[in-house]
């Protein structure tokens, strides 16, 4: 209800300005003109600042958020990239002042991960990052490779509301293979000396879930359950979709020919959003979480 009130009552508040502001237009002499204007222009001001609230009309969109990033097509250098995206999303959380944590990360065998799995609280936050989701494709010198080569790497967004109690999603637990295992760590005092760590596959969909960053298995084990949901309830919505678009399913892959977006970071330096054909000549903003113009163009296009 909170989060509703915080997305309606300032789209009132203007409303309630438009108004006053007609009843003085009817009544306003010539002289009045320049006056009327310069209320004009701050109500545009004021409707620019929340306009986007409109935007927010999914079923979820009020929900926390997972945010998964996985490493595709490339090597070394699309684990170096997953790496570099968490970065991004997290410096776009702390921009958004909303709070995250790492859930779990599976790291590369060289540099980078393979995959990592990051809880978002926060105001509207599965909303403004569902927009997000799709392959990401980086072109860069590789770091990597001894010949300083250009390099062409990709990687997976998914983003899942967090659902605490959905009738809809029903689970088997004879459909769960549930597998125990030790955190990984920084070191040190940080190294986990009890296999808390829980992973969890359900068999009819073989999607794995897995979270290492609470204390206890227990909660590990709870907070698995709740992202198995939040996966579960994403397929059917989107199989619906597509029964309704009438698409056959299809896997999406981190691979050429997915990606949504492009970071062109050699020999010139633009990113591009292939869906709204929005581009940012200055990658290294976007990279440290400037993500808001890409979001919004995406949200609008939707």
């Amino acid at each position: 209800m909170k989060a509703l009130k915080s997305q309606w009552e300032p789209v009132c508040e203007v409303a309630s300005d438009v108004q006053a502001l007609l009843d003085l237009s009817d009544a306003a002499s010539e002289s009045d003109e320049a006056e009327f204007k310069s209320d004009l222009e701050k109500l545009e001001a004021k409707w620019k600042a929340v306009e986007h609230v409109l935007l927010f009309s999914g079923s979820h969109d009020t929900a926390n958020c997972y945010l998964t990033i996985s490493s595709g097509a490339g090597g070394t250098d699309a684990q170096d990239w997953a790496e570099m995206l968490v970065r991004m999303y997290m410096r776009y959380c702390e921009r958004k002042k909303w709070k995250f944590s790492i859930l779990e990360k599976t790291h590369g065998q060289e540099a980078g991960i393979k995959s990592a799995t990051i809880y978002i609280e926060g105001e509207l936050s599965y909303g403004f990052l569902k927009a997000e989701r799709g392959t990401h494709r980086l072109v860069r010198l590789s770091p990597f490779n001894s010949k300083n080569l250009r390099q062409t790497s990709f990687a997976l967004v998914e983003a899942l509301p967090e659902i605490d109690s959905n009738n809809e999603i029903e689970i088997n637990p004879t459909d769960l293979r549930i597998d125990t295992f030790r955190s990984s760590g920084a070191g040190g005092q940080h190294v986990n000396v009890t296999d808390s760590a829980v992973r969890i596959t359900h068999a009819p969909t073989n999607i794995v879930v897995a979270c290492q960053n609470e204390r206890s298995q227990l909660q590990n084990k709870e907070q698995c359950m709740k992202i198995l949901k939040s996966k579960l309830l994403q397929k059917k919505e989107d199989e619906e979709m597509k029964k309704i678009e009438g698409l056959k399913s299809s896997t999406k892959s981190a691979d050429f020919g997915q990606q949504i977006r492009s970071y062109v970071l050699h020999p010139y330096k633009m990113v591009k959003d292939l869906r709204t054909e929005l581009e940012n000549n200055n990658p290294d903003e976007v990279l440290d979480g400037d993500l808001d113009e890409f979001v919004f163009a995406e949200l609008r296009r939707k």
